[in-house]
């Protein structure tokens, strides 16, 4: 078994270049299992780049180590990674590859559990919608738009793992927030319903008109019992803090007690779905003017 050598917080890239040696894998060969470039995998061995919580994890799952020594990794990684990320950085870096960065964390996900209170999932977006999305101020230019609507849409192809399972709970009022024109929200809409479906996927809509256990401060999703990324309006942050971790799974549970479900829940959709119709058909209906 492999073994870790002994960390501090100055020689984490160090310490993971010396468990890459001694598994006997070559850089490229981790960076791609680690859906990273070999260029950033070999800064952060050298110590020219900090690696995220998020990297040192990806690095240790690609290399195959146990429980017990990813866990040392971590917990030095915790102290030294910065677990807020600004957007600024990913864009800068080129923001399709944190798209696969995510379907990689999701890929090693058992059991994903999502909250959204600001827009429809990444994982059940259609690429019109994930386009309006990306084009929201600060607007990607086309070609990384294009890039980046691509990537966002490969990582869908996990919710038809059936050794997955997935939770998604969404606000209503997520459904009603025109951010694009109307039939593409319809359409959006009908995939809700259409993957709401699938036998290893449930799908909640946290209804308005309930009596309400939280307030939808930001959006997170939990990945099995390990893992919780947090979405803010300026950054990413990532915690694998046990007491963060059971903080983000009641909330969850709260909002799941009073979401509902099936049918019901397809109901509210489709009724939502259908106010955005006679909304296209009265832009098609209006005179053209000049």
């Amino acid at each position: 078994m492999l073994g870790a050598p002994a960390l501090t917080t100055d020689s984490i890239g160090k310490a993971l270049r010396a468990l890459r040696d001694a598994s006997g894998l070559t850089g490229d060969a981790v960076a791609r299992r680690a859906s990273m470039s070999a260029g950033k995998l070999s800064k952060i061995e050298t110590g020219k780049v900090r690696p995220t919580v998020q990297d040192v994890d990806l690095v240790l799952t690609a290399i195959g180590v146990s429980d017990q020594v990813k866990e040392e990794f971590l917990v030095a990684a915790r102290v030294e990674a910065t677990e807020a990320t600004a957007w600024r950085l990913l864009r800068r870096a080129g923001p399709w590859k944190h798209q696969r960065t995510i379907r990689a964390i999701e890929s090693s996900t058992r059991e994903l559990r999502l909250f959204q209170g600001q827009l429809i999932p990444g994982l059940l977006q259609t690429a019109e919608y994930a386009s309006a999305v990306f084009a929201l101020p600060p607007a990607l230019p086309n070609e990384t738009r294009i890039k980046t609507v691509a990537a966002r849409l490969e990582r869908q192809a996990s919710l038809y793992n059936s050794l997955k399972s997935f939770h998604f709970l969404i606000c209503e009022h997520v459904l009603t927030w025109l951010i694009s024109e109307p039939a593409v929200m319809a359409l959006q809409l009908d995939r809700l319903i259409s993957v709401s479906r699938l036998p290893n996927v449930s799908m909640g809509i946290v209804p308005s008109g309930r009596r309400m256990p939280d307030f939808p401060m930001t959006c997170f999703s939990l990945h099995d019992d390990r893992l919780v990324i947090v979405e803010t309006f300026h950054s990413e942050v990532t915690t694998r803090d046990p007491k963060d971790v059971q903080l983000y799974t009641s909330t969850f549970e709260r909002f799941a007690d009073v979401a509902v479900y099936g049918n019901p829940m397809r109901e509210l959709v489709e009724t939502i779905r259908d106010q955005f119709l006679p909304q296209q058909e009265r832009s098609w209906d209006k005179p053209h003017e000049g």
